[in-house]
């Protein structure tokens, strides 16, 4: 080899090492897994230590809340419950609770927590009004035309198990709960979903009720 090239090829061989390591330095660590088993101890026992309260005092054991104010958690999509606790940070769903708690949580609470959430099985519930139940089963599958109101089916899926990480599970929740939610997007105090907010703007407080109502005997 002519020995003029080697000053060349050594300066090379510095160069790239300079942008390997400088590549190397750039990347950003992997994010950790979730970790169920952590999820599931601080549901149960909380954090006293970050003030921190048992999430099973409210939502039930294995998120099966048995508090008609107070949602249903188990089964529920793991990307969206983190996206609630994260939510409840910001101004976008403001609670007096929850917020205090989720701002507690750090990120790996929230994937543990909603980690273990999703993996448990959620008991049934059931439909109250027989009066309401024909018109929430209407709005439901069918949505109102004359308000340009869409089918619910439509994003949560006919059974009501919604679609991972794009649209919640409510098969089974509490007619409270469901209602209360619909109200407040109708009102603009939960802001969290543009969705939503309009869906719920063209409802009456009946046709809520309704399919709230239609919605807890879903299975």
């Amino acid at each position: 080899m002519n020995r003029a090239f080697l000053p060349l090829l050594k300066s090379l061989g510095i160069a790239i090492l300079a942008v390997s390591s400088v590549a190397y330095a750039n990347e950003e660590p992997k994010a950790a897994k979730a970790d169920p088993a952590k999820g599931e101890a601080l549901y149960t026992n909380g954090d006293a230590a970050r003030n921190i309260t048992a999430c099973v005092s409210c939502h039930g054991a294995a998120g099966n809340s048995t508090i008609s104010t107070n949602p249903k958690l188990a089964g529920q999509h793991e990307a969206y419950i983190a996206k609630q606790l994260d939510n409840f940070k910001g101004p976008d769903r403001n609670n007096a609770i929850m917020t205090t708690f989720a701002k507690a949580m750090t990120a790996d609470d929230v994937k543990n927590v909603a980690a273990f959430l999703s993996a448990q099985k959620p008991k049934a519930g059931a439909a109250k009004s027989k009066d309401t139940v024909e018109l929430g089963k209407q709005i439901y599958r069918g949505g109102i035309a004359e308000k340009n109101v869409p089918a619910c089916a439509g994003c949560h899926s006919p059974n009501g198990a919604g679609i991972p990480a794009q649209f919640p599970r409510i098969a089974g929740q509490h007619q409270d709960y469901t209602h209360a939610q619909l109200v407040s997007f109708g009102a603009g105090t939960r802001k969290n979903s543009i969705q939503m907010t309009t869906i719920a703007k063209r409802m009456s407080d009946d046709e809520m009720k309704a399919v709230s109502d239609y919605v807890a005997g879903l299975k």
